[in-house]
């Protein structure tokens, strides 16, 4: 029974079921009584009852009930005690002073602690060992470091308490090498006290965060020499160290094993330390032994492992530790309700992670941001943006975690507004001006947009740059095809001293093919220095770019000398082949993979099909149905639709229209490729009949739908179509003009065709290409009007090319204009036209005007240049198969049968011709 948080909460009777029903819930039960609130003393409930009967309380009353507040944590009450009985005319003495200067820490109000530290000295009370204690934690806490140091100089004592809180100060403002060095002192100094345990505990977390092993381990021998091995805050601290910097198995889980007496903390820091290394089965199982020694788990450990739970194969774990949450009143803990919101967020139910963050008493910042993340992670941009704008509307100030994650949602929305007000909000906040993170996701925001001056002017304000920043402008570079911006930054990184990464390498493989196989080899051989090249996304990277340099000799070498492949390898390495038309290196690489996924049976399909291996690329794509068992995706139904259009067959595109519907597949650029299709295979009514059903149509569906209407000579249609593209505001780009021109001319709408034509730059910004005006030469000519294509074509404003020249000669020969197809023929051999298909169209128009000597002639050059023409070759499909017929080729099977029906015609043909001529 799957229980949902909502469904949890209303229902008491399913709870008490689901409890009973599982063995991880029955033994969380017995460990209930680790889980109650306590109480606060007697003797403070009594002192706040008795201050509150007292009609004028006196200076004893006064210090007890601000005591009384902090011990209770109620800081903002203690000081607004002191306010008040500074009103009275009274002063906290030596029993109230310690209280007022930990709530001051607690607040972080330094002005109101000095203002005290005042009050200390002009009473007397520097001595006081409390007193002093309670400064040092104050001025610590507020990161005012330096009179923390000036304090303990100016008393001179020899209390180790004294020194912990300073190196927690350190530890707390991140100054981690100050630490150390304090320690250092307490440990070589003969007057000064020797560390004890909370020194180590202390200094252990600095030695994790700074990934100082070796360092750890002297602390670890010095806890051996002092005798503190046996004190579990030691053994905790330690277990912590050894975890964080990656030694969990060699170090950490012996040392767990060591230790007699394991408390909750030393279970949550070992199941911590398995989680910080990725290890989240092993944290799970380490989960269930604690609870099967008797332990039971605190709130600290349900918020460590709850979000583990959504990276284990069942999920049904972290709905049973939900049922133990709400079966024990832990909602009520903030970070309990935050584990809960990251573990539902994870494994896609944002509904529950919305109804906990909802029903929260409190909420902090954690709060807002894990449901914000979730929003994003999932897809849900707006619900993102929109709780963003809840929780500045809250008062509380988002922190660089927010800005982080809500970053690349603006990006996601190209909401440039929204982006640039976060960014204001950066720069009126000293403290996110100097995080090096918000200033990456900034510059990526602003690259993902489209505005690379500002991720360059963002990326210039960066104080402290580490090479997530390089990376970050780099790959703005490499996205917007910057080579030479990206070279520039690439040589400012490296005089900084930052040692490209993987990363590095993978962005400038992006933009190695502009600057030719050079550029890729340099990139290469420091892949190979930096050892970097045993990284398998680079060694692939590596391939595919050669291959699309040209230089499939350097991919194949980098292929076989990579020190592990897997299937990305070979499919880049087919894919290469595939780019050059080269099917036997591709056919030699699929052969030899052990391990195909579907991408490889896919990219072999392409292969075959655009080298007009029909029956191999069939016989494949059947093969990994039937015999691999794979079932086909969008992909696969894109790479064997230029079969159906090679064949003309309706039929096999039928079955692979019907195929794509039950298998659901909402993908726009397979349903414009398949109404292309239909159109090449003459059936123009089911390929409208797409067109009119499809609930999105993009450019590419109309691009086809227009082109579909220009080869079946429907030239009005494809109007209709390109009038209600325009209607939906949506922009032509060069290829649908090409679709629009080819139409009119098909259709012979000559003044429609100059009108669009002409519409290309003035209206719609479009500069013609070469090919625009190949397809107004093509319309002018069929109309008959060459004298007015020949002058277009002298009158463009760049070199016509042989397939501009080759239009205008085939329609000189459909209006037997000899004398002018003579003149087009010599400018079209004149810029190269070395196709033979020209030659014989010259042929053909000398002929048909008598003139034998030209046909000589070109019949000489011909010998002379030594074509060939191809042979003519056709085809028909009959009950699903394919007869192919070449010129002067009688292999096929049944040639006798078609010969002799073929006869049969021919004189069933003359016979009328014959009796007409007798009479």
């Amino acid at each position: 029974m799957i229980l949902h948080s909502h469904f949890i909460v209303n229902s008491k009777f399913s709870i008490r079921r689901s409890f009973e029903a599982h063995p991880i819930l029955n033994i969380l039960k017995s460990s209930i009584t680790t889980l109650l609130l306590h109480t606060d003393n007697g003797e403070d409930i009594n002192a706040h009852k008795m201050f509150d009967k007292m009609q004028e309380p006196n200076l004893k009353s006064w210090n007890a009930k601000i005591r009384e507040c902090c011990l209770n944590n109620h800081y903002k009450e203690a000081l607004s005690l002191y306010r008040q009985m500074q009103q009275a005319g009274l002063r906290p003495d030596d029993y109230g002073l310690p209280a007022l200067l930990k709530s001051c820490a607690a607040l972080s109000t330094i002005e109101l602690g000095r203002a005290l530290h005042g009050s200390v000295v002009k009473e007397g009370y520097e001595s006081d060992k409390s007193i002093t204690k309670a400064l040092m934690n104050l001025y610590a806490k507020c990161g005012a470091l330096y009179d923390s140091q000036q304090l303990i100089d100016e008393m001179g004592m020899r209390d180790p308490v004294l020194w912990n809180i300073l190196m927690s100060g350190f530890s707390a403002s991140k100054f981690y090498l100050e630490v150390t060095e304090l320690f250092y002192s307490m440990h070589v100094c003969e007057e000064e006290p020797k560390p004890n345990s909370i020194s180590i505990a202390i200094v252990l977390p600095v030695c994790a965060q700074l990934r100082a092993l070796k360092s750890g381990k002297s602390i670890h021998g010095y806890v051996i020499k002092s005798g503190l091995e046996s004190e579990t805050l030691v053994g905790n601290a330690l277990l912590s160290m050894y975890a964080k910097c990656g030694s969990v198995w060699e170090d950490s889980y012996c040392l767990f094993s060591q230790i007699d007496t394991k408390d909750v903390i030393s279970w949550n820091a070992m199941i911590a330390g398995y989680i910080e290394n990725g290890l989240f089965l092993e944290a799970f199982r380490l989960f269930c032994q604690m609870l099967l020694a008797g332990v039971g788990p605190n709130c600290a450990t349900i918020a460590t492992i709850l979000p583990v739970c959504a990276f284990l194969a069942d999920w049904y774990h972290g709905k049973e530790i939900h049922c133990y949450v709400l079966r024990f009143g832990l909602e009520t803990d903030v970070s309990v309700c935050n584990a809960l919101m990251t573990f539902y967020s994870r494994i896609g139910y944002m509904k529950e992670a919305e109804f906990i963050f909802r029903n929260m008493n409190s909420r902090d910042l954690v709060s807002w941001n894990t449901v914000i993340v979730g929003y994003a992670m999932n897809g849900l941009l707006s619900n993102a943006l929109e709780l963003f704008h809840e929780l500045l509307s809250t008062g509380l100030k988002p922190d660089s975690i927010t800005l982080i994650s809500l970053l690349p949602v603006c990006a996601q929305l190209h909401n440039l507004q929204e982006g640039k007000k976060i960014h204001e909000y950066v720069l009126g906040n000293f403290r996110l001006c100097k995080d090096t993170a918000v200033g990456n996701a900034l510059v990526s925001f602003y690259a993902k947009c489209g505005k690379l001056e500002d991720a360059s002017r963002t990326f210039e304000m960066i104080r402290k740059r580490d090479l997530i920043s390089w990376n970050t402008m780099i790959a703005a570079y490499a996205e917007s095809g910057q080579g030479g911006k990206l070279v520039e930054s690439l040589c400012d990184m490296n005089n900084q001293g930052i040692r490209p990464d993987s990363v590095t390498i993978l962005n400038v493989l992006r933009v190695c093919s502009f600057f030719g196989v050079k550029g890729v080899k340099e990139a290469h051989g420091y892949s190979i220095r930096a050892g970097l090249i045993s990284e398998l996304t680079v060694g692939n990277a590596m391939i595919d770019t050669y291959a699309k340099c040209g230089r499939l000799d350097y991919a194949l070498r980098t292929f076989e000398n990579l020190p592990g492949k897997n299937m990305i390898t070979g499919n880049a390495m087919i894919s290469g082949y595939m780019k050059h038309g080269c099917e036997e290196g591709a056919e030699m690489i699929f052969n030899q993979m052990g391990e195909r996924d579907l991408t490889t049976w896919n990219l072999m399909v392409q292969v075959y099909s655009q080298s007009n291996y029909i029956d191999r690329a069939l016989s494949l794509f059947c093969k990994l149905q039937y015999q691999e068992g794979m079932r086909p995706d969008a992909v696969s139904i894109m790479s064997v639709l230029p079969v159906c259009a090679h064949l003309a067959s309706l039929h096999l595109l039928r079955q692979c229209h019907g195929y794509s519907i039950r298998a659901c597949f909402d993908d726009v650029c397979l349903e414009g490729a398949m109404l292309d299709v239909y159109s090449k295979c003459g059936s123009i009514n089911e390929a409208y009949k797409l067109f009119r059903t499809s609930p999105r149509k993009d450019l590419v569906m109309f691009t086809a739908m227009i082109g579909g209407y220009a080869m079946n000579g429907m030239g009005k249609e494809a109007l209709e179509v390109f009038s209600k593209m325009l209607e939906l505001e949506m922009k032509p780009d060069h290829v649908i003009m090409m679709a629009i021109l080819s139409a009119c001319s098909h259709a012979g709408l000559v003044d429609e065709g100059w009108a669009h034509f002409n519409s290309m730059e003035e209206i719609h910004g479009i500069k013609p290409t070469m090919e625009h005006y190949s397809c107004m030469v093509d319309l002018l000519a069929r109309a008959g009007r060459l004298k007015d294509a020949f002058s277009f074509i002298t009158n463009m404003p760049f070199e016509a090319n042989a397939n501009v020249w080759g239009t205008l000669l085939g329609a000189c020969k459909k209006h037997h204009e000899v004398e002018l197809g003579r003149l087009v023929a010599n400018r079209l051999f004149d810029v190269g036209g070395g196709d033979i298909g020209n030659y014989v169209v010259l042929s053909n128009i000398y002929a048909a005007g008598g003139r034998w000597d030209g046909v000589g002639e070109v019949r000489r050059l011909m010998k002379m240049k030594e074509f060939q023409k191809s042979a003519g070759c056709s085809w028909i499909e009959v009950e699903r198969r394919r007869h192919a017929f070449v010129v002067g080729d009688s292999s096929h099977p049944q040639r006798l049968i078609i010969y002799s029906m073929l006869r049969t015609l021919d004189r069933q043909i003359r016979e009328p011709i014959m009796l007409l001529n007798q009479c």
